[in-house]
């Protein structure tokens, strides 16, 4: 998991946290579901780490929406690149 706290990765993890409070879930609940450890989750939904595609598509799943909804609204220049 690269660690790169960035605009993009907290925009990313505040949508995910928002979704998954919406369902109801716990972060322990969506690890088991999405197959990544609940400490990885903790440091997306907080910002301080941005998953790999593969994690996101998982964590997508596991929440029951498309990828695409949680990278709504992220834009390159949030990448501060």
């Amino acid at each position: 998991m690269a660690r790169i706290s960035s605009p993009a990765s907290e925009h990313i993890g505040a949508r995910i946290t928002a979704v998954r409070k919406s369902q109801h879930m716990t972060v322990d609940q969506l690890g088991v579901a999405s197959r990544i450890d609940s400490s990885n989750i903790r440091s997306y939904e907080s910002g301080r780490a941005l998953m790999s595609l593969p994690s996101l598509v998982r964590i997508a799943e596991a929440l029951g929406v498309e990828a695409g909804q949680l990278l709504d609204g992220v834009t390159s220049q949030m990448f501060g690149r």
